[in-house]
C-alpha cells in the first residue's frame, strides 16, 4: 500500500480521491486550507494519515505545508489537487503574486520542490490549458488588464509544463498531469457535464497502480486516456525558462 498526500482534499476531486484511495487501504495524508477547513474531513481524518494545514496562497504557510508533510514521513506519491478558478482582480497575495498563479502554479512549484522526492507526482491541469499565453514576460499580471479565465489557463499552461520538466529531469520519478474535465465540484458548478468519478480516479490510478499504463511519466491524460498537450508543455526551452522565472519569483530552486 501507498502512502500519497493530496492537496485541497477537503472537497471536491480532492476529497474524492481520498477517499477512494482510504478505501482501497492507502495511507492518506489529507490536506486543508485552515483550521476551519479541515472540519470537513472529520470523518476522514481517523482513517488518514493525518492532516497538515496551509494556505496554498501564502509562500510561508506552503512551505509549513512542507514540512508537515516531511515530518510525517516519506510519500510513495503527492496529488497536486488543489486550485482557484476566479478571483476579483489579481487578489494579491501576501507576497503580491495574483493569487491564482500562487496557488496554481507556485504552491505546486514550490511543494515539488520542498517535499521529500516521492516516486509519483500528478498535478491537475485543464483542457483550458491550450488557452494559456506562453509568454512569460508578464506572468504574475502586473501589467496586464486583469482576466481570471485568461489566468486560470495560463496557470494550467504553467503547471503542466512543470510536470512535463520533472518528468524530464527525474528520471526516478513518474510525473504526470491530469485533465479531469469539466465535472460537478465547486469551481465546476453543479450543471458540469464531464464524469466526476473518472476525473478523480485518473489521479489515483497514476498515484498508485501498478498497471504498466499508469506506470510512465511525461503523459498528459484525461480519463486514463492519453492526449497531446499543448506544444509549448513539450518545449525543452519553455520548459526551462518556466522554472528559472518560477525560481526567481519564489526564491525556491527546484533543480
Amino acid at each position: 500500500m501507498a502512502r500519497v498526500f493530496i492537496t485541497g482534499s477537503t472537497d471536491g476531486l480532492g476529497r474524492a480521491a481520498a477517499e477512494a484511495l482510504i478505501g482501497e487501504g492507502h495511507q492518506v495524508v489529507l490536506h486543508a486550507r485552515s483550521r476551519e477547513r479541515a472540519s470537513a474531513v472529520h470523518d476522514l481524518a481517523p482513517r488518514s494519515a493525518g492532516v497538515v494545514i496551509g494556505d496554498l496562497s501564502n509562500a510561508a504557510q506552503t512551505r509549513s505545508v512542507a514540512s508537515q508533510v516531511n515530518a510525517i514521513g516519506g510519500m510513495d506519491a503527492v496529488i497536486h489537487n488543489a486550485g482557484t478558478y476566479s478571483t476579483a482582480g489579481r487578489s494579491p497575495t501576501e507576497e503580491g503574486h495574483a493569487t491564482i498563479l500562487a496557488v496554481n502554479t507556485l504552491a505546486p512549484y514550490m511543494l515539488t520542490a520542498l517535499i521529500d522526492r516521492p516516486r509519483r507526482l500528478v498535478y491537475l491541469s485543464s483542457g483550458m490549458h491550450r488557452s494559456g499565453v506562453a509568454s512569460l514576460r508578464d506572468i504574475d499580471w502586473n501589467e496586464r488588464r486583469w482576466n481570471s479565465s485568461q489566468a486560470y489557463s495560463d496557470s494550467k499552461l504553467y503547471v503542466t509544463a512543470l510536470a512535463f520538466a520533472v518528468a524530464r529531469r527525474w528520471a526516478d520519478v513518474l510525473s504526470n498531469a491530469v485533465d479531469p474535465g469539466w465535472v460537478a465540484t465547486k469551481m465546476g458548478g453543479p450543471g458540469a457535464p464531464d464524469d466526476f468519478e473518472m476525473g478523480y480516479l485518473t489521479q489515483t490510478w497514476l498515484a498508485t497502480s501498478d498497471d504498466p499504463a499508469a506506470t510512465v511519466s511525461g503523459r498528459y491524460w484525461h480519463h486514463r486516456q492519453p492526449h497531446a498537450p499543448a506544444r509549448e508543455v513539450s518545449d525543452h526551452r519553455f520548459q526551462e525558462q518556466l522554472l528559472a522565472k518560477l525560481a526567481e519569483l519564489t526564491g525556491v530552486s527546484l533543480f
